[in-house]
């Protein structure tokens, strides 16, 4: 992004109007804001210089010298700025991160914020099978229930005092240049309030674990990264309101079977004879054995195809295929006697059987005249 023009670092034409520039201004400053890539250096950059490319673009007088001059002709201009580019980013921060000055913001009451996410997330691992054809299973799990002795602040009796930190604002904001940035205060995490003292049920926690279970049905054709959501079954915050459980499900390859998505492979050792001569095989399956008929003279890697033979769409919209991969095997040494037949073999084709004659004869000739 450093050497693209501003143009393309806010990725609108030369042409594009000051609504257009500020849209797309709002957007790329959104994807690259510091608080949105917590750590990332180069987020961090590619905002700084959106943050540039605005400021001139914005600016009638220098969008026309930097038109005609580049970057350079901005140069000349001692470094000077339009104050209004910076009320125009005032105002779009103000309205992108909620009064992110801290000025404009309402701070929720301490006492009605949670100190935890109600929903809450378990991993759970099922086999190949299971996550074929479904099953029920029982996940066990341990979730957080506020604490009734200080209503699940961490304070002993529920009474706080202002944060030392914040100072009671629930953010801490530092500076960047002509920029000023806030994140939430990691010593009250927002609440602007801290424990006048330590709560001895909980030690300062606000909440217990407690262990629960429940039984889920797990749908045909759960894959990989999939997630199910079970109703009312995540933490519970301090008004009694539980969020709910997420459960992800981690897929156990198979020895046999590559699943694509609804797709599924398995490949299939096949006997050079076979393949040349193009039997017909018994292959497993997902409901059973399927009739593979080779072609005559079947190439190694070739795929055949069993439509609506894989897995079943975990929304309802259809099956996969199967797909067998012939993988073509050659014996690893020969008797005497073998190797009798084989040549009786390839002689009963004729010429059939050396296509490389020809090829090679003439490569050979030509060879020959190089050094003549």
């Amino acid at each position: 992004m450093q050497d693209l023009s501003y143009y393309e670092i806010l990725e609108v034409s030369r042409d594009a109007d000051q609504t257009t520039i500020k849209k797309a201004y709002r957007k790329m400053a959104k994807i690259y804001h510091p608080d949105k890539n917590p750590g990332d250096s180069e987020a961090e950059h590619n905002f700084k210089l959106c943050n540039e490319a605005y400021q001139c673009l914005s600016d009638e007088k220098q969008k026309s010298i930097y038109d005609r001059y580049g970057k350079e002709g901005l140069q000349g201009m001692g470094g000077r700025r339009s104050s209004g580019g910076f009320d125009d980013l005032g105002s779009i921060f103000e309205e992108m991160f909620n009064g992110f000055g801290g000025s404009s913001r309402r701070r929720q009451n301490p006492s009605d914020m949670e100190k935890y996410n109600l929903d809450m997330n378990v991993d759970m691992h099922i086999t190949f099978s299971e996550a074929v054809f479904g099953c029920e299973k029982e996940v066990e799990f341990k979730y957080k229930n506020s604490c009734n002795s200080c209503s699940g602040t961490g304070a002993k009796d529920g009474k706080l005092s202002t944060c030392s930190q914040c100072r009671g604002q629930g953010q801490v904001f530092m500076k960047q240049g002509f920029m000023t940035f806030s994140q939430t205060c990691p010593a009250c995490h927002g609440t602007g309030s801290a424990p006048a003292a330590q709560c001895n049920s909980c030690d300062g926690k606000g909440y217990h674990e407690e262990r629960g279970s429940v039984t889920i049905k797990i749908p045909k054709g759960i894959d990989n990264g999939n997630r199910l959501r079970v109703s009312g079954k995540g933490n519970i915050g301090k008004r009694g309101t539980r969020g709910d459980l997420y459960v992800t499900f981690s897929v156990k390859a198979d020895k046999h079977f590559q699943r694509d998505g609804n797709d599924i492979y398995i490949a299939i050792p096949v006997f050079f004879t076979q393949a040349v001569a193009g039997d017909t095989l018994s292959i497993p399956s997902l409901t059973g054995e399927l009739e593979l008929k080779l072609d005559v003279g079947t190439k190694d890697k070739q795929h055949f195809v069993f439509r609506g033979e894989g897995i079943e769409d975990v929304h309802g919209h259809g099956k996969g295929n199967l797909i067998a991969q012939v993988n073509i095997t050659y014996p690893n040494k020969l008797t005497d006697e073998q190797r009798e037949l084989l040549l009786k073999l390839q002689d009963s084709f004729g010429i059939e059987s050396k296509p490389h004659e020809s090829v090679l004869d003439s490569a050979i000739e030509k060879m020959k005249s190089w050094f003549k």
